[in-house]
């Protein structure tokens, strides 16, 4: 079955670490589908954002259990990619440049 690429990266995750790793690594991390591997991420990434891909991590999240009074239920389980890109390439998540 062939997918779209922007059905692959769903998001980017803003968060303190994420950008640690953005301004001292070179690294942007995203959350993806949960069944996409890093093969499909990587070229989703380079085509969506037009930049050189060098290294791709994934990591299954898993959904935490939540509580409303007696009643319990649990958040979905999510797949977050961290890309590391070229030396001299980056994303522009916020239109600053």
């Amino acid at each position: 079955m062939k997918r779209d690429i922007r059905d692959i990266i769903r998001r980017p995750l803003i968060t303190e670490r994420a950008s640690e790793l953005q301004e001292d690594h070179n690294k942007f991390v995203f959350e993806v589908r949960v069944d996409a591997n890093k093969l499909e991420i990587k070229k989703a990434a380079e085509s969506l954002f037009d930049v050189k891909v060098l290294n791709v991590n994934t990591s299954a999240v898993a959904g935490k259990l939540k509580r409303m009074g007696r009643f319990q239920g649990r958040r979905a389980s999510w797949k977050k990619a961290i890309v590391t890109l070229a030396p001299g390439d980056a994303i522009d998540f916020f239109g600053e440049s």
